[in-house]
């Protein structure tokens, strides 16, 4: 199996564009940079689609409401 990403990559991302996304418009960014095929793991998952870990961010509670849409924030961000 290819490495996979981790989900902070892309909690990164989000912070690092300044822009609110959908979940829509979040997934065409994580695919534009990390590829359709891309996989992804957290802390207590793993081998996630972009879609699938969208799911379980949001799930967790680590996007905040912004502009129409979301982002994340630094303390949303765990540290382990």
């Amino acid at each position: 199996m290819a490495d996979q990403i981790h989900g902070h990559e892309v909690m990164e991302m989000m912070m690092a564009s300044g822009v609110a996304y959908t979940r829509s418009s979040l997934r065409a960014a994580i695919i534009d940079r990390f590829g359709e095929d891309a996989r992804f793991y957290t802390c207590s998952a793993e081998n996630m689609t972009a879609e699938e870990l969208i799911e379980f961010l949001e799930e967790r509670g680590k996007f905040v409401d912004h502009d129409g849409g979301f982002t994340t924030a630094r303390d949303k961000v765990c540290n382990h």
